[in-house]
């Protein structure tokens, strides 16, 4: 049999390089792409095969899908889209500027590179586009409108793609993590400090006795917190398996939320996902 290829976005840390490292020791051919070439170099240097994609950048998303199809022939058997950014803020304090930056990195890259696999997996009569969605996905919580947002809409986009690729052989796979050691937290200082002018927000006491504690403090794990591993393993079942799943829960919080969501009232909900 032919090695199966799997083109995974966002490996410079977390989810991303536990998922090239994971499809790599099960013996899939991974293209790891980072959006920073020196990500990329090293990974290189690890032995994979990287190439540069940036979601908010359409000509890197053209030329590393096209290399990657020049190493293969011209085939791939799977997408993992993942890699993504928090903006941390009220929405009050949210400037719509925001809303449009992390919109282009969280969501309409990732369906510049879905539009663009689709037509190969198409060709070759099969595929695998599997997207790496949250909790927060199907549940919000307060100081994350931005990044709720974004992974809505990614479910609502992906849902109905499902349902139009029912006549082909690709398959559409969300999968949920909730809470997963990353650094989206680090990671997202630089946008709130960009964007959110929390001294001037009415919710500045707030700002000052909570989200920026949470920010800028470590305080260890959150609680149910899983290593990055927790979703390679249903990543591994969603592009090896016959029929894979339309959505992988990971997490105890998010098959808690998920029954909760089917369960309780909107106020009721509201309230749960306010204490956090």
């Amino acid at each position: 049999m032919p090695q199966k290829s799997i083109l995974i976005t966002g490996c410079s840390s977390g989810i991303g390089y536990a998922s090239a490292l994971g499809l790599r020791d099960a013996g899939w051919r991974v293209f790891a792409a980072c959006r920073k070439q020196a990500d990329c170099d090293r990974l290189i240097e690890d032995g994979f095969e990287s190439p540069l994609i940036d979601y908010e950048a359409p000509d890197t998303i053209e030329q590393g899908l096209s290399d990657v199809l020049a190493a293969t022939g011209g085939t791939l058997d799977a997408l993992f889209n993942n890699g993504a950014y928090g903006v941390p803020g009220a929405v009050e304090d949210l400037p719509t500027d925001a809303l449009r930056a992390i919109f282009e990195a969280n969501f309409f890259g990732w369906h510049t590179l879905t539009r663009a696999v689709i037509p190969v997996m198409r060709a070759q009569g099969h595929g695998r586009i599997v997207q790496c969605s949250s909790v927060l996905g199907f549940v919000t919580m307060p100081w994350r409108g931005a990044y709720n947002s974004t992974k809505f809409a990614l479910e609502g986009l992906s849902d109905t793609l499902r349902i139009e690729l029912r006549d082909t052989p690709i398959h559409v796979v969300l999968i949920e993590p909730g809470p997963v050691t990353s650094r989206i937290r680090a990671n997202s200082i630089p946008h709130f400090e960009r964007w959110i002018d929390w001294e001037a927000s009415p919710r500045a006491e707030q700002y000052r006795t909570g989200l920026r504690k949470r920010l800028y403090e470590d305080n260890g794990p959150d609680t149910f917190e899983l290593p990055p591993e927790a979703v390679v393993r249903k990543l591994r079942h969603a592009v090896e398996a016959a029929r894979p799943r339309p959505r992988y829960y990971v997490t105890t919080p998010t098959y808690i939320m998920g029954t909760l969501r089917r369960v309780l009232p909107t106020r009721a909900l509201d309230w749960v996902l306010s204490r956090g």
